[in-house]
């Protein structure tokens, strides 16, 4: 004689069905979560390795790798070839000799998840801003830039963060990381700068300092001006640390 299996209530089908459901509420969050801290983990390491590049750069000219040239045709992270409209290529910048076999910098793993749109003359950067205004160059002297002698303070003033350029398009790779305004020579403020420090890992942004250290930091202040239709604050670009003469940028403030 059979006996049929016993079959589960629609009640307990239910139950079941919840409980999966929060498991895998409770999960998922985890599971992500852990992937944006191993993004962060290799991000972080990008930075030092730019940092690292910069520093032997250093080692060999007297001086930090220059922002950009005075036609701003070479920039740390590459260079146009030919005249205005030509190609840019991302294994000719200052710092590509020290940067492996490859010469350049890989993506940010951070911001491959962002919504990146159009080509443009900032591709190559791999999403991360160079304190082109102190150290990549100096107040007054934009093409000239910074020696050891110029930058007391190593390990907290700002070399590389990550950075990014909001549109009305969307998000682009910006190979400058922008302090509160543009000094002039005397280091007194001439005009509000459109903030770049994108806060991408998990709200704060990675900073490489001056002597090779990478935190993170979350922003003092979101927004700020944009002048193509992008959404600084939507975005998470902004700042981070005090704007009084320029906050961690700038290696010889007073405070």
């Amino acid at each position: 004689m059979r006996h049929s299996a016993p079959a589960f209530s629609l009640l307990e089908l239910l139950v079941s069905v919840a409980v999966i459901a929060l498991l895998g509420g409770l999960i998922l969050p985890a599971v992500q979560a852990t992937r944006n801290s191993g993004a962060a983990a290799r991000s972080a390491a990008q930075l030092r390795q730019l940092a690292t590049a910069n520093l032997s750069y250093l080692s060999d000219n007297g001086t930090f790798a220059p922002g950009s040239d005075r036609a701003n045709q070479t920039r740390w992270h590459g260079k146009r070839i030919g005249r205005s409209g030509g190609s840019f290529d991302p294994t000719q910048g200052y710092l590509s000799p020290y940067l492996g076999k490859s010469r350049t910098i890989s993506i940010c793993p951070l911001l491959s998840a962002h919504s990146l749109k159009g080509a443009s003359f900032e591709q190559g950067s791999g999403g991360y801003g160079y304190n082109a205004t102190y150290i990549g160059g100096t107040p007054g002297e934009s093409f000239l830039p910074a020696r050891p002698a110029n930058v007391p303070n190593l390990s907290s003033t700002l070399m590389f963060a990550t950075t990014a350029f909001a549109r009305s398009g969307g998000l682009q790779e910006y190979p400058f990381a922008e302090p509160y305004f543009a000094p002039m020579a005397d280091g007194t403020p001439s005009f509000d700068l459109q903030p770049s420090l994108h806060f991408r890992a998990n709200g704060r942004a990675l900073i490489a300092w001056c002597d090779g250290h990478v935190t993170a930091e979350k922003p003092s202040r979101l927004g700020g001006p944009n002048y193509y239709g992008g959404d600084n604050t939507e975005n998470l670009i902004g700042w981070v640390g005090p704007e009084k003469e320029n906050g961690f940028w700038n290696p010889n403030r007073t405070q």
